[in-house]
């Protein structure tokens, strides 16, 4: 009663009330009754094609691993020399935090559905220039794009996803941009080891090609286009990813009530947005998801990724080292679903805690059994049970994603403010690929420095230490709308739990 009585309550601006209808509500409100949710098939199609480009990061990702040796090789059509190699490969890498800054400031400027148009330019330029490539500066300048554009895309894909799908559904389709990485690997894997680097390169221009012309067809986010005033263009796009089944009057008019009641307009002076960043709602969140990704990428999944190869070589197993590459990405995908579906079930906590135990243990008994092989080799001793490492690096990739890869990227577009959700959530982006950076980067020194198993006994230490802080700081949204989240960080509300209840001035 008292929930119903709040909501009753009209809004006021300009010091006019608004008119306010009051019609009986049945005991659940319509977004949370089954009978009152609208049409999931739009919401996933949407999110669908809005997570198309994200597969242009795991080729970004994936494309140096089969190229490389090729360009190497003695009958390369472009030779190159290990230090070209060691830039054809990082250049990508060094577009990326870039591109995650500009979206997230284009965002915010001419609207999610737009950003995800533009982005898809530099990556079709860059995977073409690679493609038709008669010299190494052409790589260069082609990898450089390509690492720009994934750098653009990933933040918009999951603010664009989260906006547009409802509470039930927001964490199953927000996950699809970690299915969009971990299939982009896979494709690299695959096809670049039956083909050429250009053709491969060629193939995989198709992908933003196909990205650019179906955002073409999809509306922009109703949160954005009431946060510019355009409230018939944000009826008319809700109504197009809602469908007949749901109560748009309802939705659209909590929208409205919430961007009333906190204010919310377009930021236009830098001190505006600087202001906007500054306040809890906006710096509270970020500093848990920066921190989220430092612990999630010192875990050691992208030194499997960047340096399966070497690793599996390092570890003893007894296996093709290539079967086993490409065994590695086809689990990454499926677990990558199955992650997906879990998120929607399971809450993000949950499976944080899985990846983090579960990452850190393994990584440690692959660093004891390291430790075992270094003592084997250096007495002459022919390695046993090589088939611990391969379960412990498999094991490894399930844990990781199903938590870890999946939970901070959806959270990405959750826990922001309307306002800044689009620069914020390119800085969180760029967080990321920065902590990416760091331990790709240093894995080398630390081999040198702590040896194989030293390094991978770090990892597991920084995974297992950082469930402490998941325990102490991260927040559960599952099921929790984007204005109670919000609500949350600003401080409105005690917690994110279903009985929590408002803070009193």
């Amino acid at each position: 009663m008292a929930d119903e009585k709040k909501e009753s309550i009209p809004f006021i601006k300009n010091g006019t009330s608004a008119i306010v209808t009051k019609s009986p509500l049945p005991a659940d409100t319509p977004l949370s009754s089954k009978a009152g949710r609208g049409k999931a098939f739009r919401q996933v199609m949407a999110s669908f094609i809005a997570n198309l480009g994200t597969i242009n990061t795991g080729m970004a990702f994936g494309f140096s691993a089969t190229s490389l040796p090729q360009l190497k090789s003695a009958n390369s059509a472009i030779p190159i020399t290990d230090n070209e190699a060691s830039w054809i490969a990082s250049l990508s890498a060094a577009g990326t935090p870039v591109g995650c800054i500009v979206s997230g400031y284009l965002m915010d400027n001419i609207g999610r559905r737009l950003t995800l148009i533009v982005t898809e330019v530099p990556l079709i330029i860059g995977w073409l220039l690679v493609a038709f490539a008669q010299n190494v500066p052409m790589i260069y300048i082609g990898r450089l794009l390509i690492g720009f554009g994934s750098g653009m895309v990933g933040a918009p894909a999951r603010v664009y996803t989260c906006e547009v799908s409802q509470p039930h559904l927001r964490g199953m389709l927000g996950a699809l941009a970690s299915v969009g990485v971990s299939t982009g690997v896979l494709i690299q894997y695959v096809i670049g080891s039956v083909t050429s680097w250009n053709i491969l390169a060629g193939i995989s221009a198709t992908v933003p090609i196909l990205s650019l012309l179906t955002m073409l067809f999809l509306p922009e986010t109703p949160n954005y286009l009431l946060s510019h005033d355009k409230r018939e263009k944000a009826e008319s796009a809700l109504t197009k990813l809602r469908g007949s089944t749901c109560n748009l009057e309802d939705e659209i008019e909590k929208m409205i009530a919430f961007k009333e009641k906190n204010h919310v307009e377009p930021l236009k002076s830098p001190r505006e947005i600087i202001k906007a960043l500054m306040s809890p709602s906006a710096l509270k969140p970020f500093t848990i998801l920066a921190l989220y990704f430092f612990i999630y990428q010192w875990c050691g999944v992208n030194t499997i990724t960047f340096y399966a190869v070497e690793v599996f070589e390092a570890s003893g197993a007894q296996f093709d080292k290539r079967y086993l590459t490409i065994s590695l990405g086809i689990i990454r995908v499926i677990f990558t679903v199955v992650g997906c579906v879990l998120c929607r079930r399971c809450g993000r906590r949950p499976l944080t805690f899985v990846s983090a135990l579960g990452c850190g243990s393994t990584m440690i008994i692959l660093a004891v059994y390291m430790y075992f092989v270094h003592y084997w080799k250096q007495n002459g001793i022919t390695p046993m049970h090589s088939w611990i490492p391969v379960a412990s690096i498999f094991i490894f990739i399930i844990c990781c994603t199903m938590g870890y890869l999946i939970i901070p990227w959806v959270m990405i577009g959750e826990v922001y403010p309307t306002q800044v959700r689009g620069i914020v959530g390119g800085m969180t982006t760029c967080a990321a690929h920065l902590s990416v950076f760091s331990v790709v980067k240093t894995f080398p020194y630390l081999k040198h420095a702590l040896y194989d198993y030293g390094t991978f006994a770090l990892y597991g230490s920084m995974s297992i230490a950082g469930t402490v802080f998941f325990y102490m700081f991260l927040p559960e949204t599952k099921g929790r709308t984007l204005q109670e989240i919000e609500d949350y960080f600003c401080g409105r509300t005690k917690s994110l739990k279903k009985n929590s209840t408002p803070e009193r001035a």
